[in-house]
């Protein structure tokens, strides 16, 4: 089946941000080394697990047994099945600002419990820069969660509470879906409606989606999701998480678009993150890049020609900020899409030739690959 390229505007879906987007520099938080031996991604209900559930959630995970064998369920089931499994997640962010100084804003997302002893996962940009991170259950305990890795690639990110006998969700298999197939979206729209489910069908099931220069392969849903949703789960019709909300469409004449990270990238992922950290064999390209397309934004940057400029570059990279890149590899870079597109053909330790333009003089520079750690 060919693949769509879908032009849309996107807006990520994470509430309540007094800041201007959840852009910047990347986390380097690295909090976990191996994962404790207690933790297991549920993937079919009949794994060996370590229960300490109380009645109400063996009979959830006895119903998802059942399931698993076929039996269809309604949506008041799903919504009774999964609901427990889904988190609300308030964070606190530092922002700098010229005339303002160091403020707070504050933001907020959805998480989906994978674990019994306290794994959640949840977007990337939920959390990205986030100084303080909360969550809520379903049943109004709260928990300061510590990050335990994060993946900006795929906009996924781990969390960990303290907290044991959790009610986890059980993963389904995202490549079984088809489109027109029940889709049932559980998150915490506009950041205080927390546990509030809807309903709708896939719509399709390998949309290429551009979010912030990232390409991205999403199912799309008719579920209503809204700012707040990002992190929360997308759930089948047997109440097995097949997805992770994480954007919408944005448009004042635009309904009933949304999409969600397939669950079969989610896991490994998951793991990656829960073992190490961060993905092994992700680039590290040492610097923050900024389209400059149009006129405003050259006006904010203070530059009068278009391109890919340097915001910010690591201590030990040949990039400056301010310089703006001309070609890669003798590639012309026209945005920062360009960039990724031939980060991908590349490996951790690949040496770039990248020519930029720096205080009115072009040089060229060569840059070495390094393993991303956030």
């Amino acid at each position: 089946m060919k693949k769509q390229n879908v032009a849309l505007l996107m807006a990520i879906t994470v509430a309540f941000s007094g800041a201007a987007g959840f852009g910047g520099t990347y986390l380097a938080n690295n909090l976990a080394d191996a994962p404790p031996a207690s933790y297991e991604v549920i993937s079919s209900p009949n794994q060996d697990t370590a229960f300490d559930w109380d009645a109400e959630q063996l009979d959830a995970y006895l119903g998802d047994y059942l399931a698993s064998w076929g039996e269809a369920l309604s949506i008041p089931e799903i919504a009774a099945r999964a609901s427990n499994s889904v988190v609300e997640i308030y964070t606190e962010t530092v922002v700098s600002s010229g005339r303002m100084g160091q403020f707070v804003t504050e933001g907020a997302g959805s998480g989906v419990i994978i674990s019994s002893d306290g794994y959640i996962v949840t977007n990337n940009h939920v959390i990205e820069d986030a100084r303080k991170i909360s969550v809520r259950l379903k049943n109004g305990d709260e928990y300061e969660a510590t990050l335990i890795g994060r993946d900006s690639k795929t906009d996924i990110a781990v969390l960990r509470v303290s907290a044991t006998g959790l009610q986890p969700a059980v993963f389904g298999n995202s490549d079984a879906l088809v489109v027109g197939e029940l889709a049932v979206a559980i998150g915490n729209p506009l950041g205080e409606l927390g546990g509030t489910v809807t309903e709708g069908i896939i719509s399709a099931l390998s949309r290429n989606i551009d979010i912030d220069g990232n390409a991205m392969t999403l199912l799309q849903i008719t579920a209503a999701v809204n700012p707040g949703n990002s992190g929360g789960g997308l759930f089948n019709r047997y109440g097995e998480l097949v997805g992770i909300v994480n954007a919408k469409s944005s448009g004042s004449d635009i309904e009933g678009i949304g999409f969600a990270i397939p669950s079969n990238l989610v896991k490994p992922i998951v793991e990656a993150l829960i073992q190490y950290g961060y993905v092994p064999g992700r680039i590290d390209f040492g610097a923050t890049l900024v389209d400059v397309l149009d006129n405003i934004t050259a006006m904010i940057y203070r530059v009068q020609t278009s391109g890919v400029y340097v915001s910010q570059a690591d201590s030990d990279s040949p990039l400056q900020t301010g310089d703006r890149l001309i070609s890669i590899d003798g590639a012309d870079i026209k945005s920062t899409a360009d960039v990724t597109g031939i980060l991908d053909a590349h490996m951790v330790g690949d040496v770039l030739s990248i020519v930029v333009s720096r205080n009115g003089n072009t040089t060229t520079v060569n840059l070495a690959l390094k393993q991303a750690k956030s």
